[in-house]
């Protein structure tokens, strides 16, 4: 395995980790309200469904879905492929999921920095978004007005994209308030374990959608997605065991997931339109802006 292939797993893993902080905490919770049979099969077979189900399956079928002419080991293999029909075929589709996956990144980051309760790690500018938070929904019906105004000029399929996209990120949005206001009756209630188990996979699914169409910013190659994306969900899995009271004293990793979604978005957008961005600045941004928000963190701490 080459350098960069490391290099692009390494920045996986640590995007996966850190941007599944709230699904940890989310995870946490709950489980501490459920009998030990319950969390036993949530931590077995509920880490199956999450890293091999869905962040297994989900990367390689929305590839499939972009390049219906090649068969399931093609996709899988189009790392190591010499088939020239391989290439042109995911280089073909390759616009339309970058741009559908920058939109749904965009808008990730700007509902969190103008609609959301944070811990303000840039103070000034933070606060001032917070502020404007009634603009919102205008900002981003413009942005996707004008995505698609250039993306038409390039490909009506990009168009329908970015389209896609924004259609995404309102669907989850609406399932992930809909999962804060579940969390607050299973934790004050006497629920089954089995309905909260539900919860759980249902809100895990939702959540691996971030890290997912994040990781097309890193790369195309299913193969590489689906070990970068798998090993952050263990560590995730990890952290809900045994050391979520300390990972939620770093109050700044929320900041850093979201500056890294925007730094991602952007480049995968600029991808779409044909921008040359070296491979290695995903992973590289990604570290320098996670280990910025890590170290302020951490300075917290020693106070």
């Amino acid at each position: 395995m080459s350098f960069s292939a490391i290099f692009i797993i390494i920045g996986l893993s640590l995007f996966e980790t850190v941007s599944s902080v709230d699904n940890a905490i989310i995870n946490a919770e709950v489980l501490s309200t459920m009998s030990k049979r319950a969390k036993r099969w949530f931590l077995t077979w509920g880490m199956l469904i999450a890293v091999f189900l869905i962040r297994g399956a989900l990367p390689f079928g929305i590839i499939w879905a972009f390049n219906i002419k090649l068969t399931a080991m093609q996709v899988l293999s189009a790392a190591w492929s010499s088939d020239p029909l391989v290439h042109q075929s995911i280089e073909k589709s390759a616009p339309i999921l970058l741009i559908a996956g920058g939109v749904f990144l965009l808008f990730l980051f700007l509902h969190w920095l103008f609609l959301e309760d944070k811990k303000l790690g840039l103070p000034r500018s933070e606060k001032f978004f917070m502020k404007q938070g009634v603009w919102f929904y205008a900002i981003v019906s413009i942005i996707l007005a004008v995505i698609t105004w250039f993306a038409l000029k390039q490909n009506n399929l990009m168009a329908l994209g970015a389209v896609v996209g924004s259609s995404l990120f309102f669907i989850t949005h609406g399932f992930k308030q809909n999962a804060e206001e579940q969390e607050k009756k299973l934790l004050g209630s006497a629920h089954s374990d089995l309905s909260k188990l539900l919860f759980l996979e249902i809100i895990d699914s939702t959540f691996s959608l971030d890290g997912v169409l994040g990781a097309f910013a890193f790369t195309l190659s299913v193969p590489l997605i689906l070990i970068g994306n798998g090993l952050g969900a263990l560590l995730v899995r990890q952290l809900t065991i045994s050391n979520i009271e300390r990972i939620k004293k770093y109050v700044y990793l929320k900041n850093g997931a979201m500056y890294s979604i925007l730094v991602l978005g952007v480049i995968m957008i600029l991808h779409s339109f044909s921008f040359n961005i070296p491979e290695y600045i995903s992973p590289l941004m990604t570290l320098i802006i996670i280990g910025f928000f890590f170290w302020k963190s951490k300075m917290v701490l020693l106070k």
